[in-house]
């Protein structure tokens, strides 16, 4: 395989798991207060996301695709709220485990990786141009 294509491939798969990784976060943060409905029914749990690599068999490179798409077992939080429907008998409401703060750090975080992605990407597009040019 072209060691050009195969920088594309390279990009491309870190770019798809990124983005992935994105709408994951995306989840969690839109379900940030999303409680049971019921009393004593658990709430959203937060969602989390694994990669592993894969030898591409053509190109001899190493990609990157999501390995699985969990859910964090951590402790839900826990307010005080008796009005609230999803309170147990002692007025307790269980709360997602979601922090916005680490959501928004591992947003910043994806973000910045497809964003390095997409530039390799586009300097192999470059170093390919400029091969035709030669060509020429």
């Amino acid at each position: 395989m072209d060691p050009l294509q195969s920088i594309a491939k390279i990009a491309a798969s870190g770019m798809t798991a990124q983005t992935a990784r994105l709408r994951v976060i995306s989840e969690n943060v839109a379900n940030a207060d999303s409680t049971g409905t019921t009393p004593g029914a658990d709430p959203f749990r937060r969602k989390t996301i694994s990669f592993s690599e894969l030898i591409d068999r053509n190109g001899g490179g190493s990609l990157v695709e999501v390995d699985r798409i969990g859910r964090d077992q951590s402790p839900f939080r826990r307010d005080y709220d008796p009005a609230h429907p999803a309170a147990d008998e002692t007025g307790y409401v269980n709360r997602p485990n979601v922090d916005p703060i680490i959501e928004m750090a591992n947003m910043r975080e994806a973000s910045r990786n497809y964003e390095a992605n997409m530039n390799m990407f586009e300097s192999g597009r470059r170093m390919r141009s400029q091969m035709l040019d030669l060509l020429k």
